[in-house]
């Protein structure tokens, strides 16, 4: 019986990332990876490599938009003979209050996501769009929506719910949380070994924290938005609401420009005058404005992990994901210093060797660094729905 075949897509505001995936007994198999990055943007990268790593095609030429990004991916089926594929899946971030659960795409379910691009119009059009041009590439192949959001429905409506009069909690305002496909990865690769307590810390240009009890998320840091929570690269975390009104009055920023400076001028690039990298900002030294950036990302990930523990009444194990959380030895030392209160401890030598085990032989909680693929994710999704 020949494998089944599943398609990631993985799209971003400058990026599409893309997986070609075997399925066989329900666990899909790699078998080729790339992305088209610098959407957009002056020069643009197209890449795809095959599962033992080898270097397949590498274009650099400037990709104007995600219609062009996915006019390439589609002519690998043709041109590189690549297989077609049976199913192909979309990450979205955001379904609103209505679309809470991973699904094939309907109708139906692509109204449910244009009625909920008001919670993340910088995603959720770019998404949609991205799901109708795939229909139109490949119209015979059913398609299907793993949402960012869907691993946080379990959240108690004590964690979900602002204090806000209860009209915004009926119109959808409450904290939906993201990074799902990532945790769901985390929690799918540890296999039937999972603690009871677990924090997630998934470190990238965003970045949040999730408390799992049980197999299941029951708090975390972002919120109605991708936007809230800790600090991110260029998304400045939680803000005190009272900094709206006074923007308001003081200057009557009007949405868009509100929105553009909450979700690209903020964060490390807003703190530091200078990048959203965390990488440059180790680079930039003595630095004070780069300092301070990383000694406050690193301050409010670490009183994520405090607040969180409590909420969980201990703490069995933390892991360290995403592009800063697996690599960056130095922003982990930082996070972790002082933890040990809450039972966390790291051994020095294994953080900087950035070994799958990093906590030292008194922490009580075990420390963790481990790889989140959502490609994966998807494409294990996408295989269990199309059965």
């Amino acid at each position: 019986m020949p494998e089944t075949i599943v398609l990631s897509l993985n799209s971003g505001s400058s990026s599409l990332k893309f997986g070609w995936f075997e399925v066989a007994a329900g666990e899909p198999r790699p078998i080729y990876a790339g992305a088209v990055e610098g959407i957009g943007g002056p020069v643009g990268r197209f890449w795809i490599r095959d599962s033992a790593g080898k270097m397949l095609r590498e274009d650099h030429s400037a990709v104007p938009a995600q219609d062009d990004a996915l006019h390439a991916v589609a002519r690998l089926v043709g041109d590189s003979h690549l297989p077609m594929p049976h199913a192909i899946g979309h990450r979205v971030v955001h379904g609103g209050p209505n679309l809470r659960e991973h699904q094939r795409v309907t109708p139906e379910v692509l109204e449910q996501l244009e009625a909920a691009a008001a919670f993340a119009p910088l995603h959720v059009p770019v998404e949609l769009r991205l799901i109708r041009l795939t229909e139109s590439h490949f119209p015979n192949v059913p398609q299907f929506v793993c949402l960012d959001t869907a691993f946080h429905r379990t959240l108690p409506e004590e964690a979900a719910r602002f204090a806000l009069p209860g009209t915004f909690w009926d119109a959808g305002v409450r904290r939906y949380g993201f990074h799902g496909l990532s945790c769901e990865s985390i929690l799918h690769a540890m296999g039937e070994n999972q603690p009871a307590k677990i924090i997630v810390a998934h470190l990238g240009n965003g970045a949040s924290v999730t408390a799992i009890a049980h197999g299941v998320s029951v708090d975390t840091t972002m919120g109605l938005t991708p936007t809230g929570g800790i600090v991110m690269g260029t998304r400045p975390g939680d803000l005190d609401p009272g900094i709206f009104v006074y923007m308001q009055r003081t200057s009557g920023l009007a949405v868009d420009d509100l929105e553009a400076l909450l979700n690209r001028r903020s964060g490390l690039l807003g703190l530091s005058g200078a990048s959203s990298d965390m990488r440059q900002l180790h680079a930039a030294g003595a630095d004070p404005r780069a300092r301070m950036a990383v000694n406050i990302f690193c301050r409010t990930v670490k009183k994520a992990i405090g607040g969180l523990t409590a909420i969980l009444e201990g703490l069995d194990l933390l892991v360290f994901t995403g592009g800063i959380g697996e690599n960056d030895a130095l922003v982990r030392e930082q996070i972790c210093s002082g933890l040990e209160t809450v039972g966390i401890g790291l051994d020095a030598e294994s953080n900087r060797k950035n070994l799958p085990i990093i906590s030292s032989k008194s922490s009580r909680a075990a420390v963790r660094v481990m790889h989140s693929d959502e490609e994966l994710q998807i494409a294990r999704q996408s295989a269990r729905l199309l059965g």
